[in-house]
């Protein structure tokens, strides 16, 4: 057995051994893995020697690029330097010591945001906002509300796969056969106004809609009972659905009014996806909660952060002496090495503009592609802010009507782009493909990969026309 196994191909191998995340079992074992052997820019290829375009930015987190020799340098200096040590019980590492404070300067500088207080590291956005979880409910217990645990969160959003963070997530398919949502999440409509508006409804009435809807559950609920409202900026992996105008703002006010802690999730849009350093910034937030991850170390080592705000901390310091040690933590919260390749990330993002490029070249790209697409007729929306750019497809272009979820029309558009070169990943709730490439993309790249995107389209339509008339 040993010597037959060592003749397998790896990609035999991997049917063999590999149980994949977020992958069709079926689907897996007939056509097996593509298998990634290198990366450089914005730009990976396949051990077939394919080369593609990553306009997915792995999983919307290599934001400076593949294949930095600094990041490196950097873990290996980390390495020799502390392999390994924890937090726990007062333990510290200048790595971490100095990330976390890089955080919070960051907010304060880039995005106006000065209530942030402490930073708590995990290793990815899943156990971030598992973490914050534990934290609403810690807090509210220390100040005497132990009534106050349910948490709002929408439709389309993405928070995670635990138990917890797959609560708050709100695309159904996650939640299929795993007995979620755990009871304690409301899930509210989500705020994309192209897909989900009523035939006629403008985008303010829409918003008033929504807000409406926020103020008749808490009603419903008590709002002694409810902890915490969570949301991304704007939501990734629902399809970079870009809130109504004055959305945030209200919802916002409403949090205040009714003691409710504001978590804002920026797993995506932190660190320079939007154009700006936090959508925080962008949208004028003052959040409770942070929730941070991918971009932190550009996905070069699993590092995560829990942005706690002064309100929650100054709770926490003054129970202490009573409660004892918090007893929440990870073997590997706070681990030296992610904390030196975080700060040399945070470097190279400063010192080449990144932030600024992805500014300039994703409204380029945007652009781009409603003068190649845009008429196209089943592309029924561009959208997008920064390098943050989505495609939404349509079965009918002027009545909006969308394809049926289990006919898969932008996966259709998906496969023909991997043929043209392009990695576009099509995303699990509405027919969206994400274009969020790796921030140093150049106006050049954009161009090659838009004219890419566009026959793949071209090859997709007839497919797309019967999907449409089905």
């Amino acid at each position: 057995m040993l010597e037959s196994r060592a003749n397998w191909t790896l990609e035999e191998m991997d049917k063999a051994s590999l149980f994949h995340p977020n992958t069709s079992i079926a689907q897996h074992l007939a056509k097996g893995p593509m298998i990634v052997g290198q990366g450089s820019g914005v730009r990976i290829r396949d051990r077939a020697g394919n080369e593609y375009i990553d306009c997915g930015a792995g999983l919307w987190c290599v934001n400076i690029g593949y294949g930095r020799p600094e990041i490196a340098e950097a873990a290996r200096q980390a390495i020799l330097d502390l392999s390994y040590y924890h937090l726990f019980g007062s333990a510290s590492n200048e790595p971490m010591i100095r990330l976390a404070d890089r955080v919070l300067t960051l907010f304060r500088e880039k995005a106006g945001v000065r209530g942030l207080s402490k930073v708590f590291f995990g290793t990815s956005g899943s156990d971030a906002n598992d973490t914050n979880v534990k934290l609403v409910r810690y807090f509210n217990n220390l100040r005497g509300k132990p009534e106050k645990k349910k948490i709002i969160a929408r439709k389309g959003g993405y928070h995670g796969l635990t138990m917890a963070s797959g609560s708050l997530t709100g695309i159904p398919v996650y939640h299929k056969a795993f007995d979620l949502p755990l009871p304690g999440v409301i899930h509210l409509s989500c705020p994309h106004h192209f897909r989900f508006a009523l035939p006629g409804e403008s985008e303010q009435a829409f918003c008033d809609r929504l807000v409406a809807e926020l103020e008749a559950v808490i009603e419903q609920e008590g709002p002694e009972t409810i902890a915490a409202f969570i949301g991304e900026p704007i939501m990734g992996t629902g399809g970079v659905l870009m809130p109504p105008a004055d959305y945030w703002p209200r919802v916002q006010e409403i949090c205040r009014r009714n003691d409710i802690l504001l978590i804002v999730d920026e797993v995506i849009t932190g660190f320079g996806r939007t154009g700006q350093w936090f959508a925080c910034g962008l949208y004028g937030l003052e959040p409770d909660i942070v929730t941070l991850a991918k971009g932190i170390t550009s996905a070069y080592f699993p590092v995560s952060a829990s942005v706690v705000g002064a309100r929650i901390w100054e709770v926490l310091e003054k129970a202490s002496p009573e409660w004892g040690p918090v007893m929440h933590g990870f073997t590997y919260s706070g681990h030296p090495v992610g904390g030196a390749i975080g700060l040399v990330n945070l470097d190279i993002m400063e010192g080449e503009g990144m932030v600024e490029n992805g500014a300039r070249v994703g409204p380029y790209l945007k652009r781009r592609l409603e003068e190649r697409i845009g008429e196209h007729p089943f592309v029924g929306e561009i959208r997008g802010v920064g390098m943050l750019n989505a495609v939404e497809f349509v079965a009918d272009k002027a009545s909006r009507r969308p394809f049926r979820p289990e006919q898969g029309a932008h996966r259709v558009v998906a496969a023909e782009l991997a043929k043209q070169g392009v990695m576009a990943r099509p995303l699990p709730f509405i027919e969206v493909i994400p274009l969020s490439p790796p921030l140093c993309m150049s106006a050049a790249e954009a161009d090659e990969a838009v004219d890419r995107f566009a026959r793949a389209l071209e090859a997709a339509t007839d497919e797309l026309a019967r999907l449409a008339r089905a």
